[in-house]
């Protein structure tokens, strides 16, 4: 006869039940919000869920402005441009319609907004994203921004349907942020550098190294230096005396 305790252990335990909005920090965390692939490899398989998350602050920490940090996202604004507007908001150049058009950007979808501070800048993309007025994307650019800004923001993104980056420069990594996602970028030689500095999932140890084909390459670099080389100096310009003719 078996016992009453050796029949109850023989029996199957029954599977703990799965919990969807429960994560363990040892893993990437599966987005409750839609992704888009960012279109680059190396960067989808350490982003959680494998892309872009919709509806959130995603920050983007750059060494400087222009290196690299537009074509990183060019394959996402282009896909999100084919049917919805694109905001940027205080940009740190001047936006160029050619530019654009090459990264994919349908000019007409371009909405360039120059507010005349920093408060305003934060005001407008506020306002963007709380009445969901048909942007598919929106970028920041922000130097200084408290961490009350960023809370009312990542709040705002949260209500829209937009993906929404927010630029800012590298030497604020250290500053506490709401971000889910947040990314420090160094260019290098036809690629950038990519640090994931949070994430919902375990801490990525070793940068990323993205290749981006706009970007030139040391080799290109090096050929124009060559070619301005190679070009012969000018012919030094001799003084010449002309006698004047008597008539």
């Amino acid at each position: 006869m078996i016992a009453q305790n050796e029949m109850f252990e023989a029996l199957p335990k029954p599977a703990p039940p799965a919990l969807p909005d429960v994560w363990r920090a040892s893993e990437l965390a599966r987005a409750r919000v839609a992704t888009r692939p960012s279109r680059h490899a190396q960067l989808d398989r350490e982003l959680p869920s494998g892309g872009w998350p919709r509806s959130v602050l995603i920050e983007v920490l750059c060494q400087q402005n222009g290196g690299g940090e537009v074509q990183l996202l060019r394959p996402a604004l282009a896909e999100l441009a084919q049917s919805q507007r694109v905001a940027l908001i205080q940009p740190p150049y001047l936006p160029n319609a050619t530019a654009c058009d090459y990264l994919g950007i349908p000019p007409d979808k371009l909405v360039w907004l120059r507010p005349g501070s920093g408060a305003d800048a934060l005001w407008c993309a506020e306002q963007i994203l709380k009445k969901n007025c048909g942007f598919g994307a929106v970028l920041l650019w922000q130097t200084n921004v408290r961490s009350e800004s960023l809370r009312r923001l990542n709040l705002a993104a949260q209500a829209s349907d937009t993906w929404f980056w927010m630029l800012r420069p590298l030497a604020q990594a250290a500053d506490p942020s709401p971000s889910p996602l947040r990314l420090a970028l160094r260019p290098a030689a036809g690629a950038v550098t990519v640090d994931i500095l949070k994430r919902r999932g375990p801490q990525c140890e070793q940068p990323l190294l993205v290749p981006l084909p706009d970007l030139p390459t040391r080799e290109t670099i090096l050929e124009v230096e060559h070619e301005k080389l190679d070009q012969r100096a000018p012919a030094a310009t001799v003084p010449r005396m002309h006698q004047t003719a008597l008539v």
